[in-house]
C-alpha cells in the first residue's frame, strides 16, 4: 500500500471520537426476573427512556430490549451531568412461552414485561383414581 493510499484511508475512516459520538455508550439495564406457574415477569430499570425510544423484540427464543435515552427534552443541566447512553439487553427464553399474549408497560423509568407461559409448560395436577 502506498503512502498516498494510507492517507486517503485515514481520512475516510472515522476517528475514535467520531465513533463514540455516533454510537454513544451502551448500558446494561438492571433486570429483576420473577417466575410463577403462569407467567414470567421481567422488570428493567431504564431511566430516561420514553415509550417512543423503546424496542422490544422476541424472536427464536431470544428477547432483545433496546432503549434510547432522550436527554434533549431534559434541559441543559441534565446534559452537563450525564453523557448520552442507550440500554441494551438480551435473554434466551424457554420455548414454552406464549409470545403472542405478552404485554409491556413503561412507567417512571421501569419497563415491566409480562410473558405468559404456554399451556404445555404450566404445572398440571394429576387426579388419583380409586
Amino acid at each position: 500500500m502506498t503512502a498516498q493510499e494510507m492517507v486517503k484511508r485515514q481520512e475516510t475512516a472515522p476517528t475514535r471520537q467520531e465513533e463514540t459520538r455516533t454510537v454513544g455508550r451502551v448500558l446494561t439495564p438492571a433486570v429483576d426476573i420473577f417466575e410463577s406457574d403462569e407467567t414470567l415477569t421481567l422488570m428493567a430499570d431504564m431511566p430516561g427512556v420514553a415509550k417512543e425510544g423503546l424496542d422490544i423484540n422476541l424472536e427464536k427464543g431470544v428477547l432483545t430490549i433496546n432503549g434510547e435515552v432522550n436527554l434533549e427534552n431534559r434541559g441543559k443541566a441534565v446534559l452537563r451531568e450525564f453523557s448520552p447512553a442507550n440500554y441494551y439487553r438480551q435473554f434466551k427464553l424457554s420455548e414454552h412461552i406464549d409470545a403472542e399474549k405478552s404485554t409491556a408497560e413503561l412507567k417512571n423509568g421501569v419497563l415491566t414485561l409480562q410473558i405468559p407461559k404456554a399451556e404445555s409448560a404450566k404445572p398440571k395436577k394429576i387426579a388419583i383414581r380409586h
